[in-house]
């Protein structure tokens, strides 16, 4: 059954069609843009989870927290050791917060 020949169906399809000219106006109807504006404008909103819906507002959150850190241990972070002698040596905070949390846990 091979496709190529002359007298197959499908070869004798394909030769037809493309011999005919589609002579139909392709234009869009007047007022189509108009009309598929208007039904894009007037989708209701898709639900949103509750997580899209609060995103931005924890984000701010957690930008006002981080703030408020800073803000409240200023004076840990300003103050340097008395035991350090030069510039050179590697200056530790003398309290770990790491430390001060695990302490809270026990």
């Amino acid at each position: 059954m091979n496709l190529n020949t002359p007298r197959h169906p499908w070869f004798r399809l394909t030769a037809a069609a493309r011999q005919i000219r589609d002579e139909r106006d392709t234009t869009a109807p007047y007022g189509f843009a108009t009309r598929v504006a208007a039904l894009a404008c007037g989708q209701q909103r898709r639900v949103s989870s509750l997580v899209e819906r609060f995103a931005l507002r924890a984000v701010g959150l957690s930008c006002l927290l981080a703030l408020l850190s800073v803000v409240l241990n200023y004076t840990e972070l300003t103050t340097t050791p008395a035991t350090t002698t030069s510039v050179d040596d590697f200056m530790l905070p003398i309290h770990d917060p790491v430390a001060v949390v695990l302490d809270y846990a026990e």
